[in-house]
C-alpha cells in the first residue's frame, strides 16, 4: 500500500518497540472487519518478524454453533418460516443450509433488517427470526421481541469469549485488538476485568497501525488497561440505552460457540415472560425430535482452530481446493467476516 507519513512512523515506532521487546508478541483481532483491514492492505507482511497477527472468533456466523445450524434448519424444513441476515442462509449443516432448504421449498427468507423480518410476519404469522450476532445486533432483535416476533436466539456476549480464549492456553496472546462495532454498545468497562493489554480500534489500516503500537507500548511498560483508539466512534460508556435494553428482554447462559465449546454465562436467552415468542420453547417438541448427534463441521474444516487463533486459512486441507466461496465447507468461507472468505477474496480473486 502507499503509506501516508503518518503510518511510516507508526512502523518505525512498532519496529522500535519489538525490538526492546525482544521476544515473540502475538496479537489477536477480535473482529472480521479488522481481519478484512489487515489482510486488504497486507499489514502481517509489513510487521516485525517477532510481531505476528492472529484473528480470533469475531465473526458472528462463525461462532453460531452447528446444532443452532442444524435446529434452524429443520425447523424450516417443517414448514415453519424463518428469516435471517443474508450470510447465515449459506452455512453448510448435516441437514444442510437454509439456503438448501428454500430451494426445496421451505420458506426462508434473508433479510437486512429486524423491519423486513416484521413486514414479513404480516404475512406469516408463525415467522420465526433467526438472530444471531454480538452486542451490536441485538438491540435490533431485542426491538422485534417488543413488537412480538419470535426468535430463536444464537446471539453472543462477547467479553466472555476472550476470556475463554485465554483460560484455554493454546495460544499465548499478548494482546487484544477489541472490536469497534461490540464496542460502540458496551463501551470499555466490560473488558476491564481482562487482564492483558487491550485496544479498541476503528477500521482504517492507520486505526490497526495506532492499535499495534499503543498494545506493545503496554507490553513493554508491563501494563494491562484498555485503551480506546476509536474516540470518533466509541464512548467510554458505550450506548448505555442500546446495551441495558438486552437484559430487558435476553437473560445471560451459557452457550455453545464453534471451536471454544461451551462458553459460560456467554448466550442470551428469552426471558420468561416472552416464552410465547421463545422458538425453542414453542418448537421444543419438534426440536426434540432432532437427530443432533451428527451436529458436526466438516471432518476436515479447521474452521474452529482459525476461530481460535492457532490456525490460518492455508493450514486446512479444504482451502481452495474444496472450500471457496461458491462451495463452502464451513461458515468461515461463508461470512465476509470469516477469515477463510477474507483470504480467498482478498489474495486469489476470479
Amino acid at each position: 500500500m502507499r503509506m501516508r507519513d503518518q503510518s511510516k512512523q507508526l512502523l518505525q515506532k512498532i519496529y522500535s518497540l519489538s525490538r526492546e521487546i525482544g521476544r515473540e508478541i502475538v496479537l489477536m483481532g477480535l473482529c472480521g472487519t479488522h481481519s478484512q483491514t489487515i489482510s486488504r492492505y497486507g499489514l502481517r507482511s509489513l510487521m516485525p518478524k517477532n510481531v505476528k497477527l492472529i484473528a480470533g472468533p469475531g465473526c458472528p456466523i462463525c461462532v453460531t454453533s452447528q446444532k443452532d445450524i442444524d435446529i434452524i434448519v429443520n425447523l424450516a424444513l417443517a414448514g415453519i418460516p424463518v428469516a435471517t441476515y443474508g450470510d447465515a442462509m449459506r452455512v453448510p449443516g448435516f441437514f444442510g443450509s437454509l439456503e438448501e432448504a428454500r430451494r426445496k421449498g421451505a420458506k426462508v427468507f434473508p433479510v437486512y433488517s429486524v423491519d423486513e423480518a416484521l413486514k414479513l410476519k404480516n404475512n406469516y404469522p408463525d415467522l420465526v427470526f433467526f438472530g444471531l450476532g454480538f452486542e451490536t445486533t441485538v438491540p435490533a432483535t431485542v426491538y422485534g421481541v417488543q413488537q412480538g416476533l419470535t426468535v430463536y436466539s444464537a446471539h453472543k456476549l462477547f467479553v466472555p469469549a476472550m476470556q475463554a480464549l485465554l483460560d484455554g492456553g493454546e495460544i499465548k496472546i499478548d494482546g487484544f485488538i477489541n472490536p469497534g462495532h461490540v464496542s460502540t454498545i458496551i463501551g470499555i468497562k466490560p473488558y476491564q476485568p481482562i487482564k492483558v493489554p487491550q485496544v479498541i480500534a476503528g477500521f482504517e489500516s492507520e486505526d490497526v497501525l495506532i492499535a499495534v503500537y499503543l498494545l506493545l507500548r503496554q507490553i513493554k511498560a508491563g501494563r494491562c488497561v484498555v485503551e480506546n483508539e476509536y474516540l470518533r466512534a466509541v464512548n467510554p460508556g458505550g450506548n448505555p440505552k442500546a446495551y441495558h435494553s438486552i437484559f430487558d428482554v435476553f437473560n445471560v447462559a451459557d452457550a455453545e460457540w464453534r471451536g471454544l465449546g461451551i462458553v459460560p454465562r456467554s448466550g442470551l436467552v428469552l426471558k420468561s415472560k416472552f416464552k410465547r415468542q421463545d422458538a425453542k420453547i414453542k418448537y421444543q417438541s419438534l426440536i426434540a425430535r432432532i437427530n443432533l448427534s451428527q451436529s458436526q463441521e466438516h471432518p476436515a474444516c479447521r474452521c474452529g482452530d482459525i476461530l481460535r487463533g492457532i490456525a490460518f486459512p492455508s493450514d486446512c486441507p479444504l482451502f481452495r481446493r474444496v472450500c471457496t466461496p461458491e462451495t463452502p465447507c464451513g461458515p468461515c468461507m461463508v461470512s465476509i467476516e470469516g477469515e477463510c472468505n477474507i483470504e480467498f477474496t482478498q489474495h486469489f480473486p476470479e
